[in-house]
């Protein structure tokens, strides 16, 4: 049986449970929930012990559901840019990566790389590029934003992956005083060709918050910690702003 797959901008949990009860559980439960949306974030989950909240919203125009999730990480800004510059490795911490490499990199801070998705049991994985841009902290602006894209045309199809249409998300990133990482993401995900309804569903209601899990325990895994891996431009944390 293959995991289900998701997005974003992943991500992070292995079920065991066969697909027909994601289906009878999350069919019944986000049915209504689809009905409900509208234009207004509405909170889906709060996890208070890790601090983490997700929110959908359904927009005028769009396939499927926009996503919000907000944290408190414990983790400094090196080892965040080191964590979503390791190309190779999102699979540590994002949603069901099965693979992730660079394709080019532009500038310090303007990236495309190419990312595979595991998919639901029946359906064919699927595959993304995406261009990542960067805006770093600055003396008035303490927080560092990462935009994602999807560029489905910037290399050709690769069968039998089917091409996702659209992982775009928007991160804001600052530095607290207690040692931790405030992050709102933001995004939208459309998984291309034909996908259950179900699977959709579950997707959407589980991928923002794995991925926030698991970039949280990825952030304090010692390889990241302890890199001495050149960051590719100044960051600051909340104790040492300029």
């Amino acid at each position: 049986m293959s995991r289900s797959f998701a997005f974003v901008l992943a991500l992070l949990m292995t079920f065991s449970v066969a697909p027909s009860v994601y289906a009878a559980k999350d069919d019944d439960s986000l049915g209504d929930f689809q009905e409900k949306l509208g234009n207004e974030w509405v909170l889906v989950k709060h996890d208070k012990r890790r601090e983490i909240k997700t929110f959908a919203k359904q927009e005028d125009g769009k396939r499927f559901r926009s996503f919000k999730v907000e944290a408190n990480l414990d983790g400094d800004m090196a080892s965040f840019v080191r964590m979503i510059t390791d190309f190779d490795n999102y699979k540590k911490w994002s949603w069901q990566v099965l693979e992730s490499k660079l394709l080019k990199k532009v500038s310090p801070t303007e990236y495309y790389f190419y990312v595979t998705h595991d998919a639901p049991y029946g359906v064919p994985d699927r595959d993304i590029i995406l261009r990542m841009i960067i805006e770093p902290q600055t003396p008035s602006r303490p927080y560092l934003t990462v935009k994602f894209n999807a560029v489905p045309d910037y290399m050709p199809e690769k069968p039998p992956f089917v091409r996702m249409l659209a992982e775009d998300m928007s991160a804001k990133i600052t530095p607290m005083p207690n040692g931790k990482l405030h992050v709102i993401n933001e995004g939208y995900v459309d998984p291309g060709g034909a996908m259950p309804s179900w699977s959709i569903n579950f997707v959407q209601r589980n991928a923002p918050y794995a991925t926030l899990l698991g970039m949280g325990r990825r952030l304090q895994q010692d390889d990241l910690m302890s890199s001495k891996t050149p960051l590719p431009f100044a960051v600051y944390n909340a104790d040492n702003l300029p």
